[in-house]
């Protein structure tokens, strides 16, 4: 290996080098993408974030340089000088196809053993080994796209939000154990053994103690940190674009944030977005598209088939609507070319939701074939068709049961069935606003009021005389913002006065000791005037994962964990030193199981 100098540093990224550059020396720095030897010619590709440049060698380049090329292999670390000259040979494939250095002179700045796998975006490689070494995956051209898209709307996010006078505050990492949500991750205290931190799942009541401090405009791109089950779209520490504004409404905070999107997509994309958005209740959303976070890119909408039915023998439908739920139905337009195989696929996925099965009814080539109508009457048949508008091609589904598990099923069906179709375009962007969430849900299995949101969310004033005798029909001033099916974000007005706040408690089970002890900062701060104030907070893994039309967030993290919250490339999580455990004060039960 030899010695990088002053005199080595580059003049060029490899892949900003244009046929203007022709007859400039210049010096370019990176890893070895492939070497080809030719015999008297030598081809090396040379590798850097911002993408490949030919370097070339033939039998007029000192034998000492060119020896040194032959012996390169993939991933060697190299600096290179030399003239970019035009290429004998132009390849499309890369945007420097058409020009290439002819070096005169070759450092080798490191080797590299044979990678593991080829750093391109070629191949198929399985993710556990993607993320095992991390490190070389992110050499790769797409990952670095990626990480640095992601800089750029980080930045964008900054700059806009500067424009409108918010200010730019940091929420501490190490705060108080809250009592709802999901779990926290304990970090437990060597100078206060027994008690212990958390690390925040929002910035929510250090923003909310910003406004009553008269920060009007708080802005934060915040890390958060959740223990729960992982999926594509989620992380246990991920990242959140976090505002909160005093003296405000619901509209002036959607208006200002459709502002930010429609900034981030025409500065990032070169898109221009129509504003404003869609405006849609939860009623509705549930209503027509079974989800509170609908995907409007398509139809497919629910249609309530329940009068229909609620008199007709057939048990199944009748005893649904008998016992409080629904029996209700979506068109799957195309749906009809799905064999029997694929809708006994749908009829399992139905069951992962609790249904406890599907009915179908398609139409082929005029023939109509069902699993439920046999056990119909001609009259409903055909006054579900007519509902349901059946054309020739079309697949009908149907769920009976409980209006949660009718939603939340159909919801989950009509996505899949796009899916299954190839109609979802990731590029066509369909924004709405989900709004009047119910302010409460109740679990059955604790026999409690939840908040939906969190307990910090104002009801609407109008509902408010209601959160005592019926607390179900209370509606929030909650808001979230969805993209193609996925919540980019989410906020509230939330409640500034002692009396609400403590009233929110009291309906949630918390008691008054409770909410003192957990809360008793945020209660006390109530007594010295607290302004009006909401706000909304994105999730930027998800904005960019969207933005980018990827599926997976994690292809937009850095070091993100694996399915089941690990860290493969350092082995994380670890087992903890005896001694600094023995120091905090702690002692580890291992289930033997």
């Amino acid at each position: 290996m030899e010695v990088f100098e002053k005199n080595d540093k580059r003049t060029h990224y490899c892949g900003t080098l244009t046929k203007e550059d022709i007859g400039r020396r210049v010096t370019v720095l990176g890893w070895t993408q492939k070497q080809r030897d030719l015999g008297s010619l030598i081809f090396i590709d040379l590798r850097d974030r911002s993408g490949i440049i030919q370097l070339a060698f033939d039998e007029k380049t000192d034998k000492a340089v060119f020896d040194k090329a032959f012996g390169i292999r993939a991933e060697f670390v190299l600096m290179a000088k030399g003239v970019v000259r035009e290429r004998a040979t132009v390849n499309k494939n890369i945007p420097t196809g058409d020009i290439e250095v002819y070096v005169d002179e070759l450092k080798i700045l490191n080797k590299a053993q044979t990678p593991p796998f080829e750093i391109n975006d070629n191949g198929d490689v399985k993710a556990e080994l993607r993320m095992k070494h991390r490190y070389l995956d992110l050499r790769r051209p797409s990952m670095q796209r990626n990480i640095i898209a992601r800089s750029k709307i980080t930045n964008i996010t900054r700059n806009y939000f500067n424009s409108l006078g918010f200010i730019d505050i940091e929420t501490p990492n190490l705060i108080r154990p809250t009592p709802e949500g999901a779990r926290d991750y304990l970090v437990p205290s060597r100078v206060h053994k027994g008690n212990f931190y958390a690390l925040p799942q929002s910035p929510q009541i250090y923003k909310q103690l910003l406004m009553y401090s008269g920060f009007d405009r708080y802005i934060q791109i915040a890390r958060c940190f959740r223990d729960e089950d992982l999926r594509a779209d989620r992380q246990p520490e991920f990242t959140q674009i976090d505002m909160e504004i005093s003296f405000t409404d619901e509209e002036e905070i959607m208006t200002i944030n459709e502002g930010f999107l429609k900034t981030v997509f025409k500065e990032f994309m070169g898109k221009e977005l129509e504003t404003p958005f869609i405006r849609m209740t939860w009623r509705e959303a549930m209503e027509r598209f079974g989800s509170d976070k609908p995907d409007v890119r398509f139809g497919f909408e629910l249609t309530n088939i329940s009068d229909i039915v609620e008199n007709s023998e057939f048990k199944v439908f009748s005893g649904a609507v008998a016992n409080g739920g629904s029996v209700r139905a979506i068109n799957v337009k195309g749906g009809a070319k799905f064999s029997r195989k694929e809708i006994d696929a749908l009829t399992e996925k139905a069951k992962h939701y609790h249904a406890k099965g599907l009915a179908w009814l398609k139409k082929t080539s005029g023939e109509i074939s069902s699993s439920y109508a046999k056990f119909l009457s001609e009259a409903e048949n055909t006054a579900i068709m007519e509902r349901l508008a059946l054309e020739d091609g079309d697949l009908i589904l149907v769920v009976a049961d409980k209006n949660k598990v009718v939603f939340d099923t159909l919801g989950a069906l009509r996505c899949e069935c796009a899916r299954k179709l190839g109609i979802l375009d990731p590029m066509d962007f369909k924004f709405l606003w989900v709004t009047e969430f119910p302010l409460f849900e109740y679990s059955e299995e604790d026999g409690r009021y939840y908040a939906m949101h969190h307990p910090f969310t104002a009801p609407m004033t109008e509902d408010y005389s209601m959160i005592d005798t019926d607390p179900g029909k209370v509606r929030a001033r909650a808001y979230d913002i969805v993209l193609n099916g996925t919540e980019l974000g989410g906020g509230s007005i939330r409640i500034n006065t002692t009396e609400m706040q403590e009233h929110m408690f009291s309906v949630l089970g918390i008691s008054p000791e409770d909410a003192q002890e957990k809360f008793g900062f945020l209660l006390d701060a109530f007594k010295y005037g607290v302004p009006p104030h909401g706000g909304l907070a994105f999730g930027l893994d998800r904005l960019v994962t969207l933005l980018l039309g990827l599926e997976d967030i994690r292809e937009v993290i850095a070091f993100p964990k694996a399915q089941n919250a690990s860290e493969i490339m350092s082995k994380c999580p670890s087992f903890a030193n005896p001694a600094d455990l023995e120091e905090l004060g702690i002692a580890v039960i291992v289930d033997e199981e």
